[in-house]
């Protein structure tokens, strides 16, 4: 087996048959499956274990977070890749094997994000990826936009964690997903540390996955996810900026906070944004940074001059789609 497909799980009983369903009819059978439920209530444990007896489950003691949740699918894995899977989606029945071919372009590529497209309306696009900005947003590349936008593989920052597979070994010498972050924002993160130790990270179009989005959270914005995503974007800079990077950043960062704290109090979670922050503030000196490395010097300055180029990529794509309406 070349992959094992690792499905994180939190009451998501109703998402699992089709889920499952369309890994079934996969063209290729080059892989496996686990399932890691985190402490789940909603009885999917049972309905695994009566309707998908073969499929191997891990069952955690309480819910540790996606980060956790997939480490210990990581770890529990053999095979030379793994991809996770968020359990609400479905995926085309060539995608294992687009994902795979992909992945094995180069071995320097850490991972690779899948075409993600919206359920409900799959003329638009979920994700293509993850970019970061000098501001330090984490920009899921080409959400609501149409689907044709994104029709050729690319470089990115980071792939998003939701539909994406990883070369496993590469983990032994970065680390694993952050459990701090217990969910959010992991998957810039661990791309960035890839990219660090000079991996890549790109984009396949041609594996393509229907998604819900925010199957366990419930919503696009709620409490839980702007005080995690605030308190964990402290953490990403952190942890893998050395004091250089952040000086010269720092001008751009102090602007991005300000403008999402300005953000999140229109639409009402100003107080849970600055909660977050706040946490972060207290919590991030418990993480563990990136140690700096002169060998990865080069990495540092490609890594810069990407954060430049997605800053600007993002402004134009904002200015489309807000000023011009295109």
């Amino acid at each position: 087996m070349k992959v094992t497909i690792i499905i994180p799980n939190y009451n998501g009983k109703h998402f699992m048959l089709p889920c499952l369903d369309s890994l079934s009819r996969q063209t290729s059978k080059d892989f496996t499956i686990l399932i890691v439920d985190n402490a789940s209530s909603d009885g999917s444990l049972t309905y695994l274990q009566e309707e998908w007896p073969s499929i191997p489950v891990i069952s955690l003691d309480k819910n540790y977070g996606f980060s956790r949740a997939v480490n210990v699918g990581i770890q529990n894995s053999t095979t030379p890749y793994v991809l996770l899977l968020n359990n609400d989606t479905t995926v085309a029945p060539d995608f294992v094997e687009q994902m795979i071919n992909a992945i094995e372009h180069s071995h320097r590529i850490f991972s690779v994000s899948s075409k993600m497209i919206q359920m409900y309306h799959p003329e638009l696009i979920d994700s293509a990826g993850d970019l970061y900005t000098l501001m330090g947003w984490g920009v899921c590349r080409g959400t609501g936009r149409p689907v044709e936008n994104y029709t050729s593989s690319d470089t990115i920052f980071s792939a998003c964690a939701g539909a994406a597979i990883y070369r496993r070994s590469v983990f032994k010498k970065i680390g694993y997903f952050d459990e701090s972050h217990f969910a959010y924002l992991e998957d810039i993160d661990i791309g960035y540390r890839a990219k660090i130790h000079g991996y890549k990270n790109t984009y396949c179009a041609s594996a393509i996955v229907k998604h819900v989005g925010s199957g366990t959270s419930g919503s696009k914005y709620n409490s839980f996810k702007v005080k995690l995503a605030a308190r964990n974007n402290l953490y990403l800079i952190y942890k893998n900026m050395p004091l250089l990077q952040l000086i010269l950043n720092i001008l751009p960062i102090s602007l991005g906070f300000f403008v999402k704290a300005l953000f999140f109090q229109k639409i009402g979670f100003g107080k849970d944004y600055r909660e977050g922050f706040r946490e972060g503030l207290h919590t991030m000196k418990h993480c563990k940074k990136v140690p700096f490395r002169i060998r990865n010097l080069f990495n540092y300055l490609k890594i810069e001059s990407e954060l430049i180029v997605y800053t600007f990529a993002y402004a134009k794509d904002w200015i489309k789609r807000k000023v011009l309406h295109k």
